[in-house]
């Protein structure tokens, strides 16, 4: 397991597959093969529950077959754990690094039964503390993404790691992600005020803008998701790189370690301009991007009713779950307030699925 340093060279690259495979342990392993065989250090994968992650009201996502509840779409994803054992095996096998995302208690505790040598947190489970807590007592290296996020919210999530070997993960939480709104500059500004290795996990379409220029600014790890081809079914698949495209981005990731900021700055503006380069490192200052600030408190975690929770009744630990909010639904409290809520009266009704707002309790 190498330390998230930027010092110890040319950055960590990391090919997100998520649930590209579909379950086919065939499509996994060609994934891996390809990833691997594009440059990637690490695969990583995502273990689905759908009960950790939204409630089954959240609503649709539209599809080339028609639209799906959104629920459903992520139910479709669960797997055996024994599926990702068999993953690990493969990946460390080949010589990489296998790394999985947990979106809950049982998938993160299942992860460490494995024997997981590190753990990643998405973006946005960012804020759920009880998730948070549980992987930092494994005292495993952590990666955490930071999209849709402030900068109190990174405070928040950091100060449960301490003393655990940690990188920042920069991200926009938009797909795709306008590559203008990365920020670049705010590496620097990050990797100061926390003292933590930072690095990025980018959405952008480009393979190279992005990637490189993080680089650029002490990027010790750079994460970008990986398909065969853009027109796959996977969820992710149409903001992924290709092969030989993820080969295009870890060249010029590699590229640019060797070169410098100066020599590499300079060729990126000769390719995309000026300006467009300018844009993309921005000014530094930790803000929401613009492609995702209508996603904040509904693409982070909140409390949600799991049933109908009717007025004056009694709210119990299983009456209630920190979820992802989504479009249709309203969000609740901060996963923070889970505790204090437990025991609270209604004083409205709650429908099943709708976020626990402080007016409700």
């Amino acid at each position: 397991m190498r330390n998230f340093s930027a010092s110890s060279g040319s950055p960590f690259v990391i090919a997100e597959l998520g649930t590209g495979h579909g379950g086919d342990e065939r499509k996994a392993r060609i994934l891996v093969d390809e990833a691997l065989g594009s440059g990637a250090d690490c695969v990583k994968f995502q273990l689905v529950y759908a009960d950790e992650i939204l409630h089954p009201n959240t609503g649709e996502v539209p599809l080339p077959g028609g639209n799906i509840r959104l629920y459903d779409r992520f139910k479709a994803l669960e797997m055996p754990l024994g599926f990702f054992a068999d993953m690990k095996a493969y990946v460390e096998g080949r010589g990489a690094a296998f790394l999985c995302t947990p979106f809950g208690l049982r998938s993160a505790r299942e992860l460490r039964s494995i024997g997981v040598r590190m753990m990643k947190i998405a973006s946005p489970e960012l804020n759920y503390d009880a998730l948070l807590d549980e992987v930092a007592s494994y005292r495993l290296p952590a990666l955490l993404s930071s999209g849709v996020s402030l900068l109190g919210d990174v405070e928040r999530a950091l100060s449960r790691f301490e003393g655990v070997e940690t990188c920042l993960l920069h991200c926009v939480t938009a797909y795709p992600a306008p590559a203008e709104d990365y920020n670049l500059n705010v590496l620097e500004s990050l990797s100061a005020v926390f003292g933590v290795s930072v690095g990025v996990s980018d959405h952008s379409l480009d393979p190279e803008l992005v990637p490189a220029l993080a680089a650029c600014r002490g990027a010790a790890v750079i994460e970008k998701h990986f398909c065969l081809s853009r027109s796959d079914d996977g969820l992710d698949d149409p903001v992924a790189l290709p092969p030989d495209q993820f080969a295009r981005m870890v060249e010029s990731v590699r590229r640019a370690a060797k070169d410098g900021p100066e020599a590499t700055e300079e060729r990126l503006r000769g390719i995309y301009g000026r300006e467009t380069v300018k844009a993309v490192l921005g000014d530094g200052v930790k803000r929401l991007a613009g492609a995702e600030k209508a996603n904040y408190e509904r693409t982070n975690r909140s409390l949600h009713a799991l049933r109908d929770i009717a007025a004056g009744e009694a709210i119990s630990r299983g009456d209630i779950a920190v979820l992802r909010t989504e479009k249709l639904l309203r969000p609740g409290l901060p996963p923070r307030y889970f505790e204090r809520t437990i025991g609270r009266r209604a004083r409205a009704d709650i429908p099943a699925g709708e976020g626990v707002r402080f007016e409700d309790v």
